[in-house]
């Protein structure tokens, strides 16, 4: 697929009309060609922090794709009319693409999470694809890098030589790293995943297939992190349908640009 599908704007924020197959072919794209993008994706408490954030704004709707990661966002694209839509979920992504790795060897670099988890998410990826090529895993600390860590960081990701960087740093500071970082990192995709890192891991539990796939995997989340997660989900997930349905009743205009 050389062009890329158009994107529907919720919010402000325009969502790619892709499913996870789509996207893997984009990427292998991507890779085919030494282009440079960058991959976010896009659940409703990413939509609802460029509403409040310009510059986060201006990141996702700078990126090669921003694909629906929750299955509200595929459900209002399906109303859209694009019925081939699913779900982008950056666990499931991540397996795909060590899956089709096999076939064109491919080089991933697993980047963020806390210390060794990255390791050993690598490991077990390489348990599961025998022939999976791992270029590097690095976690830095959860503070702001100093210039010179950083530029050592971007050194040893561009010496390792990947095609795929997976950027595990939890949103929304994956996205603006990978913004900040665009042009420096010398990779055709990177792809920022949130917690897909502690889940592969099995650091954290994710939530039963049934209750992903019917958009009830906040409460999970929520019941298992309440204390971290209750602002995302209880305040967020209320405000997004009020204003997604502003959005389509015209009461309320949200522009791509900022």
């Amino acid at each position: 697929m050389s062009k890329n599908p158009p994107r529907v704007n919720i919010l402000g924020v325009g969502i790619s009309t892709v499913d996870t197959a789509q996207t893997l072919d984009i990427m292998n794209g991507w890779i085919a060609r030494r282009e440079p993008h960058y991959l976010c994706l896009a659940p409703v408490h990413n939509v609802m922090d460029c509403r409040r954030d310009p510059d986060l704004k201006r990141i996702f709707n700078a990126s090669g794709l921003t694909v629906p990661d929750g299955m509200p966002l595929a459900w209002l694209l399906r109303l859209k009319g694009y019925r081939h839509v699913d779900r982008v979920y950056g666990p499931d992504l991540l397996l795909a693409a060590c899956e089709r790795s096999d076939e064109h060897g491919y080089r991933h670099f697993f980047y963020g999470g806390a210390e060794d988890v990255a390791e050993e998410m690598a490991y077990l990826l390489m348990k599961r694809f025998p022939g999976l090529q791992v270029a590097g895993c690095s976690s830095p600390p959860f503070r702001p890098l100093k210039p010179e860590e950083d530029r050592l960081e971007v050194e040893k990701i561009n010496a390792a030589r990947p095609d795929v960087l997976w950027v595990g740093l939890g949103a929304p500071k994956q996205e603006r790293w990978m913004g900040e970082h665009f042009g420096r990192i010398e990779v055709p995709v990177m792809v920022g995943v949130g917690a897909a890192f502690d889940f592969l891991s099995g650091n954290k539990p994710q939530a039963p297939f049934w209750m992903q796939r019917s958009g009830l995997e906040w409460l999970f989340r929520l019941m298992t992190e309440p204390r971290r997660l209750w602002r995302r989900y209880l305040i967020n997930n209320p405000l997004f349908v009020v204003l997604v349905l502003s959005q389509a009743l015209g009461l309320r205009k949200f522009s791509i640009e900022s």
